[in-house]
C-alpha cells in the first residue's frame, strides 16, 4: 500500500509539473508576440501626447537651464562633460514659440528637410557629383570688406528686428549646450553638430547677424582671442579661406579669413581665430581654432554659433585629440538634459553584462566630416527585410553609405529600402486605424482613442549578428497632439542614407575613434 501511495504521489507531482509547463503561467516567460508570432513593442500613446502638449505649453525663461548631475565615476571617465538640451526648451525669441504641436512638428520638418539637403549637397560635392559653383554661394567679396565697412553695416543692421536669413528660415540646430567663450568666459548657447567640422560664433562688428539669445561675442573683450595667420596649419585646413592685409604684411602672410557653406544657401564668413572654450565644469581648453563670423545668414536662429563635432581635423574632438566621445539625445519633447562626453583616454570596453551593441565606424576619405556606420539590414517584427546589403554600402567613389547624424531628425533610407520597411510595418499594424499622411510621412494612424498599442519591433542589424531594437516611441511619433502618430522614416533618392536623432533618442551613442567602433547603449542617458 505504501508503495502504491508513493507511485500515486509521484504521478500527481508529474502532472502538476506538466500543467506548469503548458499553462498560462509559463506564457509569461516568453517574449511578447503578436498574431503570426511577430515581435512587438508597446507604444505608450498617452505619455507621448502628454509630452507633446508640454512641449507646446512650456515657456522657458532666461534663468531656466536644467543641469544634470554626474556620478563621481562618470565624471572621472569623461575629460569633458557638458549638458545637452533640446532646442524647444531653451529661452530663444518669442517668435519661435508655436501655437500648437502640429505647427511645431511642421517647423521641425522644415528644418529637417534643409538639413538633409545640406548633407546631401556636401556629400555630392565631395564625390564630384556636383560642381563647386553649385555648392558655394558667391560671397567671396565679403572676405575683402574692411572692418570700418563692417562696422557701418552692423550699425545699419541693428535697426532690423527679425533674423536675417537665406535658404532656410529657421536654421537646423536641434540640440544645444551652454559653452563659455573667451577669457573671461562668456556663456553662450551653441549648436552641437556631428555633421560639421568648423566651430564658429557670431562676432561684432556684424555685417549681417541673425537674432540670438545672448549678446553677440566681442573678441576685443577677451584676453585669449588671437587671429590666425594665413600660413597656419588651421587656415590651410579650411575648405574655403582668404587673406586680409597680406599685401601690407612684411611676410606677405596676413590674417586668415574663413567661409563655411551649408549647401542650402546658408553660410558664415569672418575671421579665423583661436579662442579659449570652457565646457561644463571642465578646465578651459585654450587655443581652439574657431570662426568669428561677421556675416552669418540662414543659420541657427537663437544660438550664438556652432560647436563642430565632425570627423575632420578642425572639429573640436580632433583639436583636443579626443580618442572617444559620446552623447545621449533626450526626447526632443522633454525639458530634461543629458550629456556630451569627450575623453582623451582610450574608450572602455563594454562589460560582460553591458547592453551595448557595437557597429563598425567607417571613414570616407572623400568626406572626413561624417561618421559612416556599417549597417547590414533592418528587421520588422523580428523578420529581416529583403534589402540587399549593397543598399547600405559606399561605392568606390565614396558615394552612398549610411551616416549617424545628430542634426537630422527623421531617418532617411533609399527608396527601395524605405518601401520594404513601410510595407512590412503596415502589414503588422493592420488592426490600427489608418489616417492620411502628413508632410513627408505617408504611414500614419489615428490613435486618439487608445492609451497604448502594440506595434511591430524595428531593429537595425550590424555586421557580426548584432542588432539594436528601437523603442516604439523612436519610430512611431505624435505629429499633432491630438492622437495622430506617424512612422518616423522617410525615403530619399540621394545615395546617402542617414540615421537621424529621433531613432537615437534615449540611447547613448559612443564613438571609439581608436578602434573605429560605434556603440549604442539603450537607456544610458
Amino acid at each position: 500500500m505504501a508503495e502504491d501511495r508513493a507511485i500515486a504521489h509521484r504521478l500527481r507531482f508529474t502532472l502538476f509539473l506538466l500543467a506548469l509547463s503548458t499553462g498560462p503561467a509559463a506564457c509569461r516567460h516568453h517574449p511578447r508576440r503578436s498574431t503570426g508570432s511577430k515581435e512587438t513593442a508597446t507604444l505608450d500613446v498617452s505619455a507621448g501626447l502628454t509630452r507633446a502638449l508640454h512641449a507646446v505649453s512650456f515657456v522657458p525663461s532666461a534663468g531656466f537651464f536644467p543641469t544634470r548631475n554626474l556620478s563621481a565615476a562618470a565624471a572621472a571617465e569623461a575629460a569633458i562633460s557638458l549638458p545637452l538640451h533640446s532646442r524647444d526648451f531653451l529661452p530663444f525669441s518669442d517668435g519661435q514659440r508655436h501655437p500648437d504641436y502640429k505647427e511645431l512638428t511642421l517647423a521641425r520638418l522644415r528644418r529637417d528637410a534643409a538639413r538633409v539637403r545640406a548633407l546631401n549637397a556636401r556629400a555630392a560635392f565631395a564625390v564630384g557629383s556636383v560642381a563647386a559653383a553649385d555648392l558655394k554661394p558667391v560671397v567671396e567679396e565679403k572676405f575683402l570688406e574692411s572692418t570700418a565697412a563692417a562696422a557701418a553695416a552692423a550699425a545699419a543692421a541693428a535697426a532690423i528686428e527679425g533674423p536675417i536669413v537665406s535658404g532656410t528660415s529657421m536654421g537646423s540646430g536641434e540640440y544645444f549646450s551652454r559653452v563659455g567663450v573667451g577669457s573671461p568666459a562668456r556663456p553662450m548657447y551653441m549648436v552641437l553638430d556631428t555633421g560639421s567640422d568648423v566651430s564658429w560664433i557670431q562676432c561684432v562688428p556684424c555685417a549681417d547677424c541673425y537674432q540670438q539669445s545672448d549678446p553677440v561675442y566681442d573678441p576685443s573683450a577677451s584676453t585669449s582671442s588671437a587671429p590666425l595667420s594665413c600660413g597656419s596649419s588651421q587656415c590651410r585646413a579650411l575648405d574655403i579661406s582668404a587673406c586680409r592685409n597680406s599685401s601690407s604684411s612684411p611676410t606677405g602672410d596676413g590674417s586668415c579669413l574663413y567661409q563655411v557653406n551649408y549647401g542650402d544657401g546658408s553660410y558664415t564668413v569672418g575671421d579665423f581665430i583661436t579662442e579659449t572654450l570652457t565646457l561644463g565644469g571642465s578646465d578651459p581648453v585654450s587655443g581652439v581654432a574657431v570662426g568669428c563670423g561677421h556675416d552669418n545668414e540662414g543659420l541657427f536662429v537663437g544660438a550664438a554659433g556652432l560647436l563642430a563635432l565632425g570627423g575632420g581635423p578642425l572639429s573640436f574632438p580632433s583639436q583636443m585629440s579626443a580618442r572617444s566621445f559620446s552623447y545621449c539625445l533626450v526626447d526632443r519633447d522633454s525639458p530634461a538634459s543629458s550629456t556630451l562626453d569627450l575623453s582623451t583616454a582610450a574608450a572602455a570596453a563594454p562589460s560582460n553584462g553591458s547592453t551595448s551593441v557595437t557597429a563598425p565606424l567607417l571613414r570616407n576619405p572623400r568626406v572626413r566630416t561624417f561618421y559612416y556606420i556599417g549597417l547590414s539590414g533592418i528587421s520588422i517584427g523580428g523578420q529581416m527585410l529583403p534589402i540587399p546589403p549593397s543598399t547600405f554600402a559606399m561605392d568606390d567613389r565614396g558615394a552612398g553609405g549610411v551616416i549617424v547624424d545628430s542634426g537630422t531628425a527623421v531617418t532617411r533610407l533609399q527608396s527601395s529600402a524605405y518601401q520594404a520597411l513601410r510595407d512590412a510595418f503596415r502589414a503588422g499594424t493592420s488592426s490600427l486605424p489608418p489616417t492620411s499622411g502628413f508632410s513627408l510621412f505617408d504611414t500614419c494612424y489615428d490613435l486618439s482613442s487608445r492609451t497604448t498599442v502594440e506595434v511591430p519591433t524595428v531593429s537595425f542589424h550590424f555586421p557580426g549578428g548584432r542588432n539594436l531594437r528601437l523603442p516604439a516611441k523612436n519610430y512611431l511619433i505624435p505629429i499633432d497632439g491630438a492622437g495622430t502618430y506617424c512612422l518616423a522614416f522617410a525615403p530619399t533618392t540621394a545615395p546617402l542614407s542617414i540615421i537621424g536623432n529621433v531613432q537615437q533618442q534615449g540611447t547613448r551613442v559612443s564613438f571609439d575613434l581608436d578602434d573605429s567602433l560605434v556603440a549604442f547603449t539603450p537607456t544610458n542617458c
